[in-house]
């Protein structure tokens, strides 16, 4: 394997991780660009990330970010379908500039050689 190959692998592998440890930060930033239903969710974490989410792990943090007033959910006719579209609070809003703005130190910090 050449050493591109090794870094592709690799960053497959850390891209993979992330999505899955960061799925409530990853939700947050999908329904920020624009409300999505659940099923939308998981056709965008698919294609932008490569992940295939399952129900399992989706609807139950869904359901968390809801309840911890991150997200708001209502029902609308989408397509002669009425979905549930989720889109982003004001509370959501400013846990991804809190989790953005530590990303900036962490990558700073690492940068600059401090610790």
């Amino acid at each position: 394997m050449t050493l591109g190959q090794t870094n592709s692998v690799f960053a497959a592998e850390l891209e993979h991780r992330l999505v899955k440890d960061f799925l409530d930060i990853l939700i947050l930033e999908l329904v920020e660009a624009q409300p999505m239903w659940g099923y939308m969710i998981i056709k965008k974490t698919e294609s932008q990330y490569g992940v295939k989410l399952r129900h399992g792990a989706l609807y139950p943090m869904l359901n968390s970010l809801d309840a911890r007033g991150f997200i708001r959910s209502k029902r609308q006719l989408e397509k002669g379908r009425v979905r549930k579209v989720y889109e982003i609070t004001s509370e959501g809003r400013k846990m991804l500039d809190v989790y953005l703005e530590f990303m900036k130190k962490q990558m700073s910090r690492k940068r600059s050689g401090s610790e």
